[in-house]
């Protein structure tokens, strides 16, 4: 092949109009992620862009908007225990996961204020 692929720059999260507010609560106050600038040109559609690690998330608005339900990105994380319980402690929901525990992964699934889920794990 001539091409190929070094990695994910970013993923993006739908949310519906309006949720610019809710979005920075939950990813840059809650879970800590800092929120970086969307070119000029895309500002207008809306939405927020947070910084994960070396990956950005975008929180994109969606006319019509539905939660993704099932399809999902998986975050790691370092000291997952600590994680769960800033969650808990904050009124997060945490849907508890072992299917992978023998592989040695801690996870959890979490809603974002949208409904989306989210995954976080760590390999231990």
């Amino acid at each position: 092949m001539k091409f190929e692929f070094s990695g994910i720059d970013h993923v993006q999260l739908a949310a519906p109009e309006g949720c610019e507010t809710e979005a920075r609560r939950f990813f840059g106050e809650l879970l800590g992620w800092t929120e970086i600038p969307k070119p000029e040109n895309l500002r207008m559609r809306g939405g927020v862009w947070f910084q994960c690690g070396i990956h950005q998330v975008h929180i994109g608005v969606q006319k019509d908007f539905v939660p993704a339900t099932k399809a999902h990105p998986a975050f790691r994380v370092q000291n997952i225990d600590a994680l769960r319980e800033h969650l808990l402690q904050n009124g997060v929901q945490v849907m508890e996961d072992d299917a992978r525990a023998d592989e040695g992964v801690k996870r959890f699934y979490v809603r974002d204020p949208f409904g989306n889920r989210l995954e976080f794990m760590e390999w231990i």
